[in-house]
């Protein structure tokens, strides 16, 4: 797993250790659930998306990306 470090204001990082503690997880758990939430996925995730949507329909490969597409724009749309 990779590292990264990040600057944010006190009250932001406050605000972030409180609801962790408030979840019972990491701020790395929470940070990733939110990346989720907003459809930030790798290609690889991508792709995989793709072929899921692909064997379950009758869509060409056009069709399910479009439908991939559209799907990750409704997550991250979504307040």
């Amino acid at each position: 797993m990779s590292r990264l470090t990040i600057t944010l204001s006190e009250a932001r990082y406050r605000a972030l250790k409180e609801a962790s503690a408030q979840r019972d997880k990491t701020i790395g758990q929470l940070i990733d659930e939110s990346l989720d939430f907003y459809g930030i996925k790798s290609r690889e995730d991508a792709r995989e998306l793709v072929r899921r949507a692909r064997a379950h329909s009758k869509l060409g490969d056009d069709q399910a990306l479009a439908v991939a597409q559209e799907q990750v724009r409704a997550v991250r749309r979504k307040p």
